[in-house]
């Protein structure tokens, strides 16, 4: 159940609310299938599978899912049945049909079309740390972010959760690692970055596999271009881009890291996923303290910085 994409929120208020009172929360929130004439749904589904409970917990870590059912129905293939009905009635009436009646025709040829139409399945992982006073979600899209927050929220009435707020702005802290300034203790360059011309619709340049240190690179910085996306290394064990939106995109546990899981077979999947969840949160507590003094983060809670 490793993340790819690290989506923040900071919780000011997780204390408050107990497994308990979560748990309850998401059960009251659960999946349900997608109607036969709505086009989605949403709510939350077991991590580990098809049951069991919807919220896993070790230590101060609680690993949640929002699930989803998504009718595809393309636009072109409503348009054009559509038409095909409007050419039928028109020639039967003899005369153009107005603009209500046209209206009306696509929500019959909608309300026809969805039951038949195939259902994506969708799942979006998420994990609260309760110490550090924060929530990550495992995507780089504000809208997908957004949709799981906000069906938490729905879930316990009231539920702050706020974006990462920064004290200096994002895309300097990222131009000035890169020119040189020393890096936050076990941070180390990646090999990959984006650089932008801060004027409207500027020149956006990208390096891969490339070294970040060469001349090359600083001649884009010398000539004003800054930082939007910055690849890192933590302490070995993990690897991410780091973006001006502070999204964490790519990120991954190095060998290092899951050695062990590597080479303990587990009985189960189930086992096997909660020793991934119990390693993941492990890392993801030791790392974020720094990420959030790095980038200069207004902290969540009393230990959300706390080493």
């Amino acid at each position: 159940m490793f993340f790819r994409n690290l989506f923040f929120y900071t919780l000011p208020e997780i204390s408050a609310v107990t497994d308990e009172a979560l748990e309850s929360a998401l059960e009251s929130a659960a999946l349900k299938p997608v109607g036969a004439l709505a086009m989605q749904s949403r709510g939350f589904v077991p991590p580990l599978g098809e049951s069991g409970s919807l919220l896993q917990r070790i230590e101060s870590s609680l690993w949640l899912c929002l699930g989803g059912e998504d009718r595809i129905l393309p636009a072109a293939v409503v348009q054009r049945e559509c038409q095909l009905k409007i050419a039928e009635l028109e020639q039967a009436k003899g005369h153009p049909l107005g603009k209500r009646a046209r209206a009306q025709l696509k929500q019959e040829t909608l309300d026809t079309l969805m039951p038949r139409a195939f259902v994506k399945p969708s799942r979006v992982n998420a994990i609260i740390n309760r110490k550090r006073g924060f929530i990550a979600i495992d995507t780089s899209s504000a809208k997908a972010a957004e949709a799981l927050v906000s069906k938490l929220r729905e879930a316990l009435g009231s539920f702050p959760a706020l974006p990462l707020q920064a004290e200096q702005a994002p895309r300097s802290i990222l131009t000035q690692f890169l020119l040189g300034q020393e890096l936050p203790e076990h941070w180390h360059l990646g090999e990959e970055c984006e650089l932008q011309d801060p004027a409207e619709k500027g020149a956006l340049v990208k390096c891969l596999r490339h070294d970040l240190a060469s001349d090359e690179v600083l001649s884009h910085l010398n000539a004003g271009k800054q930082v939007s996306r910055l690849a890192f290394l933590f302490d070995a064990n993990l690897a991410f881009v780091l973006g001006e939106d502070l999204i964490l995109r790519k990120f991954k546990l190095l060998a290092g890291a899951v050695d062990d899981i590597e080479n303990s077979p587990a009985e189960s999947l189930q086992d096997e996923l909660m020793a991934r969840f119990a390693l993941f949160g492990a890392e993801l507590d030791a790392f974020y303290p720094s990420f959030a003094r790095a980038m200069k983060l207004q902290a969540a809670g009393p230990q959300a910085l706390a080493a």
